[in-house]
């Protein structure tokens, strides 16, 4: 039987270019380089190129609306007119009303930023309050699907579904629950989905990945009474709802008892979904969308065993397509570029547009049967297997995860650094110009010598050093000029991982990263960081922080091995890390941070399972750290994500100073802070350094004052949000110049 759906499709794609057209056009408008409308000819260029791409791929049903110049959050923002009165009222056009919420302007710093689920995309957070007036403003999906309709290409226009929209939502006034808006928001959709039915639209794709996190019975029953009401609307597309980063458990049969014509499950992050799914029943004539390749990673899909699930799932439902678990956008555009991978390991690699191809060929084998689908490759090769790693952490004893009583630590750094109350530094990398990444680059094709590339760096370091020094820093960072990325940079030196070229991935807005993928043994072959960290020592008699990346980071943003469980490599990553730890302090390096951004990222959205993975990202954190002695002083760094829900396990990492993002959310992890009785250093952050304004010092003060309320000025540092290296020079003096101002007011 046909599916009126398709027998393939996928969630979304890179919307940034193959060579990152749209970071560079976006980063040109803000420079005031091009106009509005050269910007708008790059975006409709890079659609057009995608659609064309899955639609001479195969793929049945293609989605629009993915496109965003900053982030599909905020673009539903405006489609529903969630649009701050802060904004409105500064007179700015569309686009730059819209640009100003996502990186703020000299008069109104930018919405919220934090993770999106589980992976390093950074979505913004919609403020929605009981005032909050939406307004249906379908206008960029309905001129994205007539752009596609053009190229004759019909087109699915995706949303943020509108419980999911609220769920990640923040209350624009204190005590206020955006939840509680959603009748109101879904007769919005409503008025949306009548405007895409008029154009044509045939069906329309809703995400609802809220749903995969544990729900209240509340939330479940408001899902269905949402859904129930869209789907009885008499204009509107075909509704397909799509879920993804894991199982949708409880809401599952609530979203299967409404008229919905089709349900996107993940059966990657939620394998148990297909038990589930035969439980619930669907209704004849519903499709199920079955994730089954894997959105979120690069390794190959064994085809016979994803086609031997789709079968089973056909067995369950009447009509069957084959999809991505979630959106292509959080992996690289396409491995056939990357032709300096050792080829054994190229040939087990699926980046987006190979990954388009396996869901084409699964709704072929799904349609016509299996035929002649690929053998799965044979086993790693022997040579990416480290007996001496495996060995050494097999002899580790629970006493190698431990470090002194933090109150004897505490006594010895002091001894050690005598640092003033409040003491200022910042979080590690200062501005990368474009002359350093000429540099490196230069240095990486072979036209510059190592000798003139390490004295470029060193000038480099020491211009860093003395700004620190006159703008009356405590505890100084080198600036990291030396590094792309601070979990690249790690992997291009540590065995057991390779790195691309042109693997480039959105983090948010116009920042890019390129992930390493980590496919044998880890093992450090040398120091990483010991030459660098040393000459900027050398500099100066004020302390010099070591910059590590941690471990359970550095798997985050790397694409990981699926050959062994994550806490196997996380303690090899540690491992190396321990040893390097071991190597800065013998240098004289008194301060090392270790920094976890992502420990809330890889944190399991069922609580279930959270203890399990808290466990071993905790000892993983613990092993690389406890191989200094007492009076070496351990940092580390968070930053944009929900800091409550690891509250636990930030203060089970016994680091001895805590930095974390605190900027944007207004000093909230102070209260989860105060609420478990953190009695170690921390230092929330007191400027957003993702947005271009220069903040006043009575707003750094302000902060600070926040901060000492609830933390003993003992404890307490200050400190940016994050790392410098995407600001510019002149912002970075101004405003570490009124940081340190602010301190010593406070101070005194």
């Amino acid at each position: 039987m046909s599916n009126p759906f398709g027998q393939s499709t996928v969630l979304g794609y890179p919307r940034i270019g193959p060579n990152r057209e749209l970071k560079q056009a976006v980063e040109a408008y803000w420079a005031g380089s091009i106009d509005a409308d050269a910007l708008e000819r790059t975006g409709a260029s890079l659609r057009a190129d995608v659609w064309q791409a899955l639609a001479a791929a195969g793929l049945d049903s293609i989605p629009s609306n993915t496109f965003s110049y900053y982030d599909h959050m905020l673009d539903t923002a405006v489609a529903v007119g969630a649009i701050p009165e802060r904004f409105r009222r500064l007179g700015l056009s569309d686009l730059d009303t819209y640009f100003a919420m996502a990186r703020g302007v000299d008069a109104e710093p930018a919405l919220e930023l934090t993770k999106w689920f589980a992976t390093n995309y950074h979505y913004l957070v919609p403020e929605i309050g009981p005032e909050t007036v939406f307004t249906p403003d379908p206008a960029k999906a309905l001129r994205e699907y007539a752009e596609a309709a053009a190229l004759e290409i019909p087109t699915r226009p995706a949303l943020i579904g509108p419980a999911t929209f609220l769920l990640l939502a923040k209350p624009a006034v204190p005590g206020s629950n955006p939840f509680d808006r959603l009748d109101d928001l879904v007769e919005v959709y409503a008025e949306i989905l009548a405007a895409l039915a008029d154009a044509g639209v045939a069906w329309v794709q809703l995400d609802e990945p809220g749903y995969v996190a544990d729900r209240s019975a509340a939330e479940i029953v408001a899902l269905h009474r949402a859904y129930t009401r869209l789907a009885g609307l008499s204009r509107r597309p075909k509704i397909f709802v799509a879920t993804y980063f894991g199982q949708l458990d409880d809401a599952l049969p609530a979203l299967l008892d409404t008229s919905i014509e089709a349900l996107g499950l993940d059966l990657i992050a939620g394998r148990a979904t297909v038990d589930q799914l035969a439980a619930a029943a669907p209704r004849p004539g519903t499709t199920i969308v079955a994730g089954l390749v894997d959105g979120h990673n690069v390794w190959r899909t064994d085809l016979r065993a994803a086609a031997a699930t789709a079968a089973t799932v056909a067995a369950i439902a009447d009509q069957v397509a084959v999809s991505t678990s979630c959106s292509l956008l959080h992996v690289p555009v396409d491995v056939s570029a990357e032709q300096g991978l050792d080829p054994q390991l190229r040939e087990r690699l699926a980046f987006a547009r190979q990954k388009v191809d396996e869901v084409v060929q699964l709704g072929q084998a799904l349609a016509e049967g299996v035929g002649q689908l690929p053998a799965p490759l044979p086993p790693s090769p022997e040579q990416w297997r480290n007996d001496g790693v495996r060995a050494r952490l097999a002899t580790l004893q629970p006493a190698d995860r431990q470090r002194g009583a933090y109150a004897d630590r505490a006594a010895a750094q002091q001894a050690r650094l005598q640092l003033p109350p409040l003491p200022t530094t910042t979080i590690g990398s200062f501005p990368q110009t474009p002359e350093l990444r000429k540099a490196r680059a230069a240095h990486r094709a072979g036209k510059l010598d190592d000798a003139s590339y390490a004295e470029r760096m060193r000038a480099e370091i020491e211009q860093v050093i003395r700004l620190q020094e006159r703008l009356g820093l405590d505890v100084l960072v080198h600036g990291e000029p030396e590094r792309n990325d601070m979990v690249q940079y790690f992997g291009e030196q540590l065995a057991g991982f390779a790195a691309t070229e042109h693997g480039w991935v959105q983090s948010y807005g116009s920042r890019c990263v390129r992930p390493p993928i980590i496919y044998g043994d880890v093992a450090r072959p040398a120091p990483m960081t010991v030459e660098w960290s040393s000459f900027a020592q050398s500099l100066t008699d004020r302390p010099v922080k070591g910059m590590l990346t941690g471990p359970v980071t550095i798997l985050a943003w790397s694409f990981v091995r699926t050959d062994q469980p994550l806490a196997e490599t996380a303690d090899q990553v540690a491992l190396a890390l321990r040893d390097e730890c071991r190597d800065l302090a013998a240098a004289g390096i008194t301060v090392i941070q270790v920094d976890e951004p992502a420990l809330r990222e890889l944190l399991p959205l069922r609580r279930s399972s959270q203890p399990a993975y808290v466990d071993w990202a905790v000892s993983a954190f613990r092993l690389a750290t406890s191989g200094v002695d007492d009076s070496a002083q351990i940092h580390t760094h968070l930053c944009y994500s929900e800091f409550g829900e690891v509250i636990h396990a930030i203060d089970a990492l016994d680091a001895d100073v805590t930095s974390i993002e605190a900027s944007r959310s207004k000093m909230e992890v102070l209260d989860d802070l105060a609420a478990i009785g953190y009695a170690r250093g921390v230092g929330p952050g007191v400027w957003d350094i993702h947005s271009p304004r220069v903040p006043p010092q009575q707003e750094f003060e302000a902060a600070l004052r926040l901060a000492v309320a609830a933390v003993p000025a003992s404890r307490l540092w200050v400190n940016p949000d994050c790392g410098l290296k995407t600001r510019r020079y002149p912002e970075v003096e101004a405003s570490l110049r009124r940081l340190t101002a602010a301190a010593a007011a406070v101070r005194s």
